[in-house]
This record gives C-alpha cells, sequence and structure tokens, in this order.
C-alpha cells in the first residue's frame, strides 16, 4: 500500500507557491517553477502533494515515454513507427509520475543515450532513456536546483520550454515527447542561480516562514493530525482534493479555446516595460498563466485579474537588479493593482446580481 502524502489543499496559506504549481500542471509550457525559500517552508510537501493530487491519464499501455494514445502528432518514435504499422496503441490509465533527479545527475542520464554499435550491427536504433523519458506527462522535480551543473539546468529547461527531447548521435536521432512540470526548489542562503538561468523558468516564487501565531499553531495541528493517523486526515481532505483535482483536469481541456483580446497583449508588455524587464519571455509566460487561470476559473477569456495574478509570478525574478527596496516596492504596486482589480471584479459581479435579481422580481 501506497504511503499517504500530506494533501496539497491542507498545506496553510502559500498561496503564490501552490498557484504556481496548479498553473504550471494546467499548462507545463509555462516553462516550470522556481521555488525560493528557507528551510522548513512546505516546498517539498507541495511538490509531492501535487503529483498525488493530478488526475490520472491515458497511456501507450508498454510504452516508457508515456505517449498519450489520442495524440498522434506527440508520440515517440517507437510509437509512431507502431502507428505507422497500422498497429493500434494498447492504452492504460495510471497516475502521474513524480520524479526526483539528483544533483548529480550527468547529461547522458538526463536525455537517454543512442547505442551507435547496435545500430550499426543490427541497423537499428536503440534508446537507453533516461530522466526526461520518464517525467514526460508528470513531475520533475530538482531540490537544491542551485547545485546542479549549468548545463543540465539549462537541458532542462529546454526541453521543459520545447515538450520534446531529441537525441542525436553520429547522425542518428530519436525523438520524443518530453512535456512535465519542471519545479526547482533551493535555499539560496546556499547559492543563486545565474541570471540567465533564473529567466528560463516560467515561474518564480519566493516563500517565507508565517509569522501569524494562529496559522503557525494551524501547521502544527495539522502536521501532528497527519502522522497520528495519515489515512484519517487524508479522508478528511478527499472531497477538497477531488475538487481541486478535477479543476485542473477541466482547465487542461479548457485551455485550448480560452481566448485573449489585443488590448491584453497590451496590458502585459506595459507590465513588463514598466518593471524595466528585459527580453520577452515574460511577456508570453504572463499570457500562458493568464490563460491558465482563466481556464481554472471557467472563464471564455483572459481579464486583468488572471493578467495580474500571472505577473506577480513570472516578473520578481526578472527585474533587473536594483536595491531591495526598490524591488519590495514595485511589487507592493503590482500587489495593489491586483487588489483593486478584484474589488473591481467583485463590484462588478454584485452589480450582475443585483441586475439578475431585479428581473426576478414579479411584476
Amino acid at each position: 500500500m501506497a504511503q499517504p502524502i500530506f494533501p496539497f489543499t491542507a498545506i496553510v496559506n502559500q498561496d503564490k507557491m501552490k498557484r504556481a504549481l496548479v498553473l504550471n500542471a494546467i499548462n507545463p509550457l509555462i516553462g516550470g517553477v522556481l521555488i525560493r525559500g528557507e528551510r522548513g517552508t512546505a516546498k517539498s510537501t507541495a511538490v509531492r502533494a501535487l503529483a498525488a493530487l493530478l488526475p490520472e491519464i491515458n497511456v501507450v499501455a508498454d510504452c516508457p515515454f508515456s505517449c498519450n494514445p489520442y495524440e498522434k502528432d506527440r508520440l515517440c518514435d517507437k510509437c509512431r513507427a507502431r502507428v505507422a504499422r497500422g498497429e493500434e496503441l494498447p492504452v492504460a490509465r495510471r497516475k502521474v509520475r513524480l520524479v526526483d533527479l539528483p544533483v548529480s545527475a550527468t547529461e547522458d542520464r538526463v536525455v537517454g543515450t543512442l547505442d551507435i554499435e547496435h545500430a550499426i550491427k543490427k541497423g537499428e536504433k536503440k534508446f537507453d532513456a533516461g530522466v526526461l523519458a520518464a517525467a514526460n506527462r508528470g513531475i520533475l522535480y530538482v531540490d537544491e536546483v542551485n547545485l546542479l551543473d549549468d548545463h543540465v539546468v539549462d537541458l532542462l529547461l529546454d526541453s521543459a520550454a520545447m515538450g520534446v527531447n531529441v537525441v542525436e548521435r553520429e547522425g542518428i536521432s530519436f525523438q520524443h515527447p518530453a512535456q512535465f512540470v519542471l519545479v526547482g526548489t533551493m535555499n539560496p542562503e546556499e547559492g543563486e542561480l545565474r541570471p540567465q538561468l533564473l529567466d528560463r523558468f516560467g515561474l518564480s516564487v519566493e516563500i517565507k516562514g508565517i509569522s501569524d501565531a494562529e496559522a503557525r499553531v494551524e501547521i502544527i495541528e495539522r502536521r501532528l493530525a497527519f502522522e497520528t493517523d495519515p489515512v484519517g486526515f487524508c479522508n478528511e481532505w478527499c472531497v477538497e482534493e477531488e475538487k481541486l483535482s478535477k479543476e485542473i483536469d477541466a482547465a487542461r481541456h479548457t485551455l485550448p479555446s480560452v481566448k485573449h483580446a489585443q488590448p491584453d497583449l497590451y496590458a502585459i508588455a506595459e507590465l513588463s516595460a514598466g518593471l524595466e524587464v528585459d527580453g520577452h519571455r515574460s511577456d508570453l509566460v504572463i499570457l500562458k498563466g493568464a490563460r491558465a487561470h482563466a481556464a481554472l476559473m471557467s472563464r471564455a477569456e483572459i481579464n486583468e485579474e488572471d493578467i495580474l495574478l500571472a505577473a506577480e509570478l513570472a516578473l520578481p525574478h526578472r527585474m533587473k537588479r536594483r536595491a531591495f527596496q526598490e524591488v519590495e516596492l514595485r511589487m507592493e504596486q503590482l500587489e495593489k493593482r491586483l487588489d483593486q482589480s478584484k474589488q473591481g471584479v467583485a463590484n462588478q459581479q454584485q452589480k450582475s446580481d443585483a441586475a439578475r435579481d431585479v428581473k426576478k422580481k414579479p411584476g
């Protein structure tokens, strides 16, 4: 029997971290999330809880790359060859995998290797799958990502952005889908990532220990309850877990149809330019994050709240290195805009509800 995992929805506060993880679960092409924070702030707990929460997926039963049998344009070379031969791909359902990457991982361990000697002798490809194969359509977790070799981090981020892993050796190539939620956690006290690598992570969250005494008591009580009776505690939260799991599943299906308008693009561009963010990656990440959030909220198009919530996660680690106080001030301004936007949405909803009530009254 599998060891019970502390429920994702039972984690106290840390809303930004949970939002960043959920948005990446809805759309892995956001490019992953970097969680920076001191020890004991539920970083690892949240990642493992997300994996346990996510809905089951359909896979090709005997495929080591977990190909989706219903997406014929995203198959590995082996499955594509089988379809070309007229074979029907066997289907199975399973839970999403959480794959841990050790900081000592080499390039070959990550991307996999081609057996050139076998190809020459037998005239066929032989590919030994790596970590990216195991992580496809799952979560790839790198604890202490700041201690990982920069070249390996680059490989992970490339695959997370493109959704495919291509290995080439001596004119022979093999490719397979590699679409996964990349989660890196780190303690800044143990060293920083280079700015170039920071920018490659789609979203970033900086978390701290909670100072509110009431919330800290709640953390203690929930943790003790889980340690005393893990199964019973998980059962208490199963309704909330199932609800969020279904919302994520529905959002994944809704995401392709979520629309944005030209003014939305201008709003995103102005946010990035106003905070003096270099490059254009942040603009694309904000749009992807906004669309994922709109899908989670069951909306057909994005609004200002979606944009600001995504910007809150996509911009801080890309802002030019200035005095810490200035960065904090700019983020406070962004948060004020977000609060105003939320209030505006709430007021609009109240007006709509009031108008609907008036229409319902007889006479």
